[in-house]
């Protein structure tokens, strides 16, 4: 039974996704923020759906973050480091991307750090 579940909230994620992308779409001068958790690690990137690359991408794997803090403080490190790069490339204002998820926790850390970063969504 425990499977089943599983599979269920994997699709309706799925779907939130979907609906969620129908809107959203980035630009060179306004680039999508699609945040990205897993069970370890949290992960954030500029995305030009446009040109189809991504600008900047960054990682709680990198070298620098604290694995001994907690994780919506980890989260809102990435966001402050993911504007300080998106400044450095001359982004000003970007369309948040939850992929889904709820935004609550790390990925409300993660936004709230973008903005105070000087990100605008």
């Amino acid at each position: 039974m425990q499977n089943r579940q599983q599979k269920q909230k994997a699709i309706a994620q799925r779907r939130r996704r979907h609906r969620i992308r129908k809107r959203i779409s980035g630009t060179a001068e306004r680039p999508r923020l699609v945040v990205r958790r897993s069970l370890r690690n949290i992960e954030a990137q500029l995305v030009d759906d446009v040109a189809g690359h991504s600008i900047i991408g960054l990682s709680t794997l990198a070298k620098g973050f604290d694995k001994q803090i907690p994780r919506t403080q980890q989260g809102h490190e990435l966001g402050k480091l993911i504007a300080s790069k998106a400044k450095e490339q001359g982004v000003e204002k970007v369309v948040f991307d939850r992929a889904g998820l709820i935004y609550h926790g790390v990925i409300r850390a993660v936004a709230e750090g973008a903005r105070e970063g000087g990100l605008q969504f």
